[in-house]
């Protein structure tokens, strides 16, 4: 389990342990990579970024995106003009989020560096009140640049595929489905979640084509 978080690491031990689908997995494909990412302004942005695109487009805006701030700074990023946006590819809307983003970091409405002290819900509750965060954006970010043992992002295709897959259902379930289905894997979502991304990749995606989460 080397590289994930210790929460993380123990949870996927026991999922696999108890799952033989995730057991079966892991023997063919060995463990889910570490998705680690620092939290931070940049990391945010690169989210958004990466909001209803492509892994291949989000990679591709993203690289432009990098260029244009350094470092990849709230102030350094209000300092941009609407043509720097357009041109790294970012579409009218994202460009508003990503500026609510930066001026709510720089002004200190949200201040990132209290999420640790906040539960998993109030974490949420702070970064959805950035314009374009939804819960999905604020599950990703707490998972990956925090490391918390019990996000669900239920909402992410790949994951209710994953899922439907590892149960034999008959169809995918919607988010809201998943979310109570979910509850089985406490207090070990986090680590559910990142053996679903692996199961999906290597099981379902030649298949299904790329699933890009909402």
């Amino acid at each position: 389990m080397t590289g994930h978080p210790p929460s993380i690491a123990e949870g996927m031990a026991r999922l696999v342990a108890r799952e033989p689908g995730l057991a079966a997995l892991v023997t063919a494909a060995g463990l889910p990579p570490p998705r680690s990412r620092p939290a931070g302004f940049g990391t945010l942005l690169q989210i958004i970024t990466g909001q209803q695109v492509s892994t291949h487009a989000a990679a591709a805006i993203w690289q432009r995106v990098a260029r244009l701030a350094d470092p990849m700074t709230p102030a350094a990023w209000l300092a941009l003009d609407d043509a720097d946006l357009r041109t790294a590819g970012f579409s009218r809307s994202k460009a508003i989020y990503a500026r609510d983003l930066a001026a709510k970091l720089a002004d200190r409405t949200v201040d990132l560096d209290t999420l640790d002290a906040l539960d998993d819900e109030a974490a949420i509750r702070m970064l959805t009140a950035i314009r374009g965060i939804g819960r999905w954006t604020a599950e990703i970010y707490l998972l990956f640049a925090h490391g918390r043992p019990d996000v669900w992002p239920a909402d992410d295709i790949a994951i209710q595929a994953g899922y439907q897959h590892l149960r034999g259902l008959a169809a995918r379930p919607s988010g809201k489905a998943l979310r109570q289905a979910g509850e089985e894997f406490r207090p070990c979502r986090s680590a559910a979640a990142l053996l679903l991304w692996h199961l999906y990749r290597h099981r379902l995606r030649p298949q299904a084509g790329e699933i890009v989460p909402g």
